[in-house]
């Protein structure tokens, strides 16, 4: 069978490609339906794009790649193709936009807009074989037990990354880009919980407040919520990007707390409460009760000087921690690093030296902040490939 396109991978991007590039197209995917990551995203919700993209929110090795699809579809013409489809939504914060009803509302849009140009679609169909030819790429599948030989002239690549390997994420990207000479950056998990081996959070377990995570790159401002095994919430997803093993992150927990006014104001007034007390009326009493056992906090506020309130300001605003690592692939949001920007066209992404090869989405070094940053590279890199074909 002979196809114009066939893409691999019936994700985010993948779909997103198959409703732009022309006549003649195959979506092959290994998974039972389309766009399993997309359903479970934002919680059933889908966080599909966020009104602040923009190349600043995602990280590769060649920080300007990603502007030339980002400008060419962007966030608004994502939402405009929400709203064309009826699907209502909302505005969570920081410009983080979910559907008002479910994800699936998604996945069946993007299956409409494949209709609509004609692709078809293969679920639980393996790839066993890939070559290429003079003219373009054959493949052997097996899709229901059965063996089919393709053919088709272009080829993208659409898999994604290693993340979430329980949906059926592999690096059969990776794999394929580097039999046909693509470089592949180090790949990592990221948007990943931090972890500490000694277990020294156990007790604070559901624990969550506003906070500021930083080290020597970045810092985010967005909640921090401490778990069983470490820390976790927005703040700390964001920053693991950014986080190397053996590296310090800096926790302030009052970034935006007036603490010192609050304390001293609260000692003039009596203050003859513990000073754990009168703390545990501005931070969760668990978080306090622990922190007692590491910043002094002896007797009660009236006792304390400003001075001794400035030491404990500056102590809560400046917790160094350094983790033992993140849950990796098993819970990572997304996978940081992947195919080499070098080894693409920023305005095709085509392969340089691989006339008719794509890669699109996750599975490029192109990675997006928590908030829909993600999805929307996938919308702009898969119309961007999808754009290219169809003007062959």
């Amino acid at each position: 069978m002979t196809y114009d396109t066939i893409i691999l991978g019936a994700g985010a991007a993948g779909m997103m490609c198959a409703a732009h590039c022309g006549v003649r197209v195959l979506v092959i995917d290994h998974a039972k339906a389309a766009g399993e990551k997309i359903r479970i995203s934002g919680g059933g919700r889908c966080n599909f794009t966020n009104t602040y993209a923009g190349p600043g929110n995602f990280l590769s090795q060649n920080p300007h790649f990603c502007k030339s699809a980002l400008a060419r579809y962007t966030q608004w013409d994502f939402i405009d193709l929400v709203g064309r489809h009826g699907i209502a939504w909302h505005e969570k914060t920081l410009g983080q936009l979910f559907c008002d009803g479910s994800s699936k509302q998604i996945i069946q849009m993007l299956l409409d807009e494949m209709g609509r140009a004609g692709a078809e679609l293969w679920v639980r169909t393996e790839v066993k074989d890939l070559r290429k030819t003079d003219s373009g790429f054959i493949l052997d599948v097996e899709r229901e037990g059965q063996r089919h030989g393709l053919s088709c002239t272009n080829l993208v690549l659409a898999t994604g990354g290693k993340s979430i390997p329980k949906m059926g994420a592999t690096g059969m990207a990776y794999d394929i880009a580097r039999q046909f000479g693509l470089g592949i950056t180090e790949t990592r998990a990221a948007l990943v919980p931090l972890t500490f081996s000694d277990g020294r959070f156990k007790e604070l377990a559901g624990v969550s407040l506003p906070a500021r995570l930083s080290n020597d790159r970045t810092s985010f401002d967005e909640a921090l919520l401490f778990t069983h095994r470490g820390l976790s919430g927005p703040s700390v997803l964001q920053l693991s990007s950014y986080w190397r093993e053996g590296e310090t992150v800096r926790v302030n927990l009052i970034p935006d707390l007036p603490l010192f006014d609050l304390l001293r104001d609260q000692r003039q007034s009596g203050g003859r409460k513990a000073l754990t007390t009168e703390l545990a009326r501005h931070l969760p009493g668990r978080l306090v009760e622990y922190l007692s056992h590491h910043i002094p906090m002896p007797g009660n506020l009236a006792d304390q000087s400003d001075a001794a309130l400035s030491d404990l300001i500056a102590a809560l605003s400046n917790w160094q921690l350094t983790p033992s690592g993140t849950e990796g692939y098993r819970t990572a949001e997304v996978t940081l690093g992947g195919i080499d920007t070098d080894s693409l066209s920023s305005k095709t992404m085509e392969a340089r030296d691989v006339p008719g090869l794509y890669a699109i989405g996750e599975a490029v070094d192109v990675t997006g902040w928590l908030g829909g940053y993600n999805f929307q590279w996938a919308w702009s890199s898969g119309h961007a490939a999808g754009a290219a074909i169809a003007t062959c």
